[in-house]
């Protein structure tokens, strides 16, 4: 008998074999042990999610840095006589809204405390303002400010006989609008979080100090304000962060307005890139806000990176 004929069939039966055992080995893999298991449901969910993150975050992220590189763009940057006022406005915006809106809804939470059914229920309307979408509300806001028509001249006029000024017709009055609206908009959510904090509080430190005398104000600054301090900070760096990239209320409450005077440097990162059509130098303003965002983001880090949140 011929010995090619048996070679050729051994062969096909080791790759069967060989197959076989791969088939068998990546059926164990997946499902024959919780080693085995817990690996592969790792990788089903790493992966896909690995691709997103490279494509939707890494990807912009560096071809952001690549547009903004260029010393050029950061000269034109400087030389433009609405930069400085763009700077000034980010500062002022950050101060005045992250401090304001973060005071007032820890006083606020100290008020939703009370254990009143009026004032759960007034909670539930406080907190109308940030659970409603942002850019119809900011329209609104908007079209309210307006000068000749808008909604608040017509009632300083029917009630009071006063003259409304016209709002966005003018750099600080259009500007402190949009910081009202801000504020207005964001002092629900951080409300509801310093609520929460308080009601981690161990009500026995409440009456521990009711029984040493301390009640009022002397409880708040002697209790909660200690308590809540670590949360408080978390609190302001997010809070900073997320109003450092605020591009919503400005855009559409003012529109940068009036001559540009009203722009942050969000805003006017996507003004220099769309309606100049200058990419670079739109990411040249946004990449301007780096020097403070960066040392925000590694102080937030490392109070995150702790074991536990001290309340």
């Amino acid at each position: 008998m011929d010995a090619a004929p048996l070679d050729t069939a051994t062969a096909a039966l080791a790759r069967d074999s060989r197959t076989r055992l791969r088939r068998r080995g990546h059926w164990r893999f997946w499902h024959s042990g919780p080693q085995g298991s817990d690996t592969g449901w790792a990788l089903a969910f790493l992966i896909p999610y690995t691709a997103v993150f490279l494509l939707f975050v890494v990807y912009p992220v560096l071809y952001g840095l690549w547009l903004g590189h260029a010393p050029s763009s950061y000269q034109q940057l400087f030389a433009d006589p609405v930069y400085l006022k763009t700077v000034v406005n980010t500062l002022i915006y950050l101060a005045i809204g992250v401090n304001l809106h973060l005071f007032g809804a820890l006083m606020l939470s100290g008020f939703f405390m009370r254990r009143n059914w009026r004032v759960r229920s007034l909670l539930l309307v406080y907190i109308l303002p940030w659970a409603v979408p942002a850019i119809p509300t900011l329209i609104a806001f908007h079209w309210m400010l307006n000068g000749e028509w808008g909604f608040i001249n017509n009632v300083l006029y029917d009630v009071a006989g006063i003259e409304g000024p016209s709002w966005l017709n003018y750099r600080w009055l259009a500007l402190g609008s949009s910081l009202v609206a801000y504020i207005w908009k964001w002092m629900p959510f951080w409300t509801v979080i310093f609520l929460a904090g308080r009601m981690a509080i161990p009500q026995e430190l409440y009456e521990s100090a009711a029984i040493d005398g301390a009640v009022g104000i002397k409880r708040f600054t002697l209790i909660t304000v200690p308590l809540l301090a670590n949360l408080y900070l978390i609190c302001t760096l997010l809070s900073t962060i997320w109003t450092l990239g605020d591009f919503n209320t400005i855009y559409f409450v003012t529109g940068g307005g009036p001559a540009l005077s009203t722009h942050v440097l969000a805003t006017l990162g996507i003004r220099d890139a769309f309606e100049v059509a200058n990419p670079h130098l739109g990411m040249a303003a946004v990449m301007s806000a780096l020097p403070l965002l960066i040392p925000l983001v590694i102080v937030l880090m490392r109070k995150l990176s702790k074991t536990q949140v001290q309340l």
